[in-house]
């Protein structure tokens, strides 16, 4: 039974995470509307656009929301960087995996910064579309959104008068995703996020300098690549494929990659040694090919296999690695649950810089969730039982 004090840690809690970010708004007014917009994310509206927004925070138009995106004069980038440190002091731990993937907005019309047809693995199939790219932190205490960039494909960083109209910046210049997410890695790295480890699926494990990146930073990886991915042997090259066929099949291990749903994932794994290069393998590393096998058979009368490249410190487990390919699947839930609960995809802007601001206040009010859920479960529970706490009367920092 969640009771009224519970109610309060949980807008006690809240109320602490916007002192922390309080100087990121450079004037009362953008301060008390982004906390107003944060705590309407956070209530249980069927909605979360400008118009609901407004309405539970007792506005009669969306003007003031709409300008808290569009116009105000705050820093997006550094609450960002508080919203990191937030979960890394609740969240942190020594063997923390960092985690990258792309998420799609569907969208109408062609002026929204980023938006052509594309294809997006959250339709999967080609749709009008933005593409977010994420940085995700997963513990075992709990997973949430650390950072974010707008993927901007070529037909628009090659049409500077179209950028202009979204607000991109004239310096902005392509980057592909991969780079995009070299990028956030980059950031948490060097501010110091406790982990040890890098995964992520083939549209970024198959790009060798990212996987080469990942190296000379001295960060383990476990990473998805193709089938068809070139794998060095010992006297040559083969297939991903080629070689997991060849495996023996007492190399077959049915082991759990972690708990889901219905309980333990449960996979057969192969896992073998890879020739190492002192001119890009880190010294006392060593790199290693996971494959993971379905269960059952498909409806071809085949297994399907994922394969994975990994290069971590020698004396890492096969368990470790099986656990790291595991964790990849937390972002995804990060993406469900910050869409379903906070309106991550919610929004009804255009500018470059309203995506950012909008993505970012999402990621504050999910990274609260998650921070709730490991240490105040019952004030989590009290806050998503009730709506009244979104529009109390409380007396926040300024």
């Amino acid at each position: 039974m969640v009771t009224d004090e519970d109610l309060d840690a949980w807008v006690e809690g809240l109320e602490d995470l916007f002192a922390r970010v309080a100087g990121r708004f450079y004037r009362v007014e953008p301060r008390r509307r982004a906390r107003a917009y944060v705590r309407g994310l956070l209530a249980p509206l069927a909605g979360k656009n400008g118009w609901t927004l407004a309405e539970a925070a007792g506005e009669l138009t969306p003007d003031g929301m709409q300008r808290l995106l569009n116009a105000a004069a705050w820093d997006a980038d550094g609450v960002r960087d508080d919203v990191r440190a937030y979960a890394v002091t609740h969240l942190g731990e020594r063997e923390g995996v960092l985690i990258v993937d792309e998420t799609g907005f569907l969208k109408k019309g062609t002026k929204s910064a980023g938006v052509q047809r594309q294809y997006s693995g959250t339709a999967g199939r080609i749709e009008n579309c933005q593409l977010g790219v994420f940085c995700a932190y997963a513990t075992s205490k709990g997973r949430t959104l650390i950072d974010r960039e707008l993927y901007l494909p070529k037909s628009w960083i090659g049409d500077r008068e179209r950028c202009r109209d979204a607000a991109v910046p004239d310096v902005v210049e392509f980057a592909t995703k991969p780079v995009l997410a070299q990028q956030m890695l980059a950031r948490a790295l060097d501010a110091g996020v406790p982990a040890a480890w890098v995964t992520a699926d083939e549209a970024y494990g198959g790009d060798s300098k990212f996987r080469r990146w990942l190296e000379q930073r001295r960060i383990g990886y476990v990473v998805a690549v193709p089938s068809n991915q070139t794998i060095p042997a010992v006297a040559s090259t083969s297939r991903a494929d080629t070689l997991a066929a060849h495996a023996p099949d007492d190399a077959w291990k049915r082991r759990s990659c972690g708990d889901g749903a219905k309980g333990p994932r449960m996979f057969d794994w192969a896992v073998a040694e890879l020739p190492t290069y002192p001119d890009t393998t880190p010294p006392g590393w060593e790199r290693r090919l996971l494959a993971r096998r379905s269960l059952t058979r498909n409806s071809k009368g085949e297994y399907e296999i994922a394969y994975y490249l990994c290069c971590a410190p020698k004396g890492t487990t096969d368990q470790d690695l099986i656990r790291i390919a595991g964790t990849r699947w937390a972002i995804e839930d990060c993406f469900q649950t910050a869409k379903t609960e906070v309106g991550l995809d919610h929004y009804q802007v255009r500018r470059y810089d309203a995506w950012y601001r909008h993505i970012t206040l999402a990621m504050l009010a999910h990274t609260y969730l998650a921070v709730a859920a490991a240490i105040a479960p019952k004030a989590l529970a009290a806050a998503l039982s009730q709506s009244r706490w979104a529009r109390s009367n409380v007396s926040w920092h300024t």
